[in-house]
């Protein structure tokens, strides 16, 4: 197994704890939804157990992606910053029935895997911590619209045409 390869149900049983940082580029899901594939995510993944006893794991993920803004085209910086906690089900319908009792829509029930890659759940959380429609709050070179006392018609200008 690799170093971010785990039992995730065993990982949460005895409390492991990965960190790392990986380069965007690496994320070839993550880099497709991208304008560019420069940068890097740091990331913390901790194993351990829910207050109500589930096996839990709690993810940190920050770095710094470039996204194309919608409206104008050109790339900005877009900060992911995400405090993650998954708890973990031994199948479909455990999952499911875990996530009845956890009644909390802040946390996501996953089923744990023996051969869980934690660098996908990484990326995962990058994914889902992008904007659907990315674009700047004011585009660069837009000027604030100044309101204008009296607009001219639009159809002014095909008056002058009739004559």
């Amino acid at each position: 197994m690799s170093n971010t390869t785990v039992d995730s149900l065993e990982f949460c049983r005895t409390g492991e704890s990965r960190s790392g940082v990986i380069a965007v580029a690496q994320l070839g899901r993550l880099t497709r939804e991208l304008a560019d594939a420069s940068g890097e995510l740091q990331w913390t993944i901790e194993g351990g157990r829910h207050a109500l006893g589930y096996p839990q794991l709690t993810m940190r993920v920050k770095g710094e992606v470039k996204l194309a803004c919608q409206r104008c085209l050109t790339q900005f910086a877009w900060l992911i910053d995400t405090d993650t906690v998954l708890v973990l089900a031994r199948d479909e319908s455990d999952a499911d029935e875990t996530e009845d009792k956890l009644d909390d829509d802040s946390i996501d029930v996953i089923v744990g895997d023996p051969q869980q890659d934690l660098l996908q759940l990484v990326e995962d959380d990058a994914l889902l911590a992008l904007p659907l429609s990315p674009r700047h709050d004011v585009c660069p070179g837009d000027a604030p619209a100044v309101p204008q006392d009296k607009r001219e018609s639009p159809f002014a200008a095909l008056k002058g045409l009739k004559n």
